[in-house]
């Protein structure tokens, strides 16, 4: 089944020692083999499934490629430093 907003809905039973089976259109979509791990997420009154990567490491490599890390890191430090930071007395700040 289909809904408006293109997501697909697929309907299954949870048995008597609480197992399920993962629809086939889903499982080939998500390459989803018997061993496969999932995480079952709980967002407010509902729950995502998520199939989880063989090797996390090696899906993640490469994934900040291009991004300058360490000017983030910094700007994101010095903003933390101004709001947390007490005030500079020398500065003839008079804040207490």
């Amino acid at each position: 089944m289909k809904t408006r907003s293109s997501h697909q809905i697929s309907k299954t039973t949870i048995s008597s020692r609480y197992q399920t089976v993962v629809p086939a259109e889903i499982r080939e979509k998500f390459m989803i083999r018997e061993g496969t791990k999932i995480a079952w997420i709980v967002k407010g009154e509902r729950i995502e499934v998520v199939p989880l990567p063989d090797d996390p490491i090696r899906d993640f490599r490469g994934a900040g490629q291009g991004k300058n890390y360490l000017k983030l890191l910094a700007d994101y430090r010095a903003r933390e430093r101004a709001i947390w930071s007490p005030p500079d007395r020398t500065k003839g700040d008079d804040r207490k």
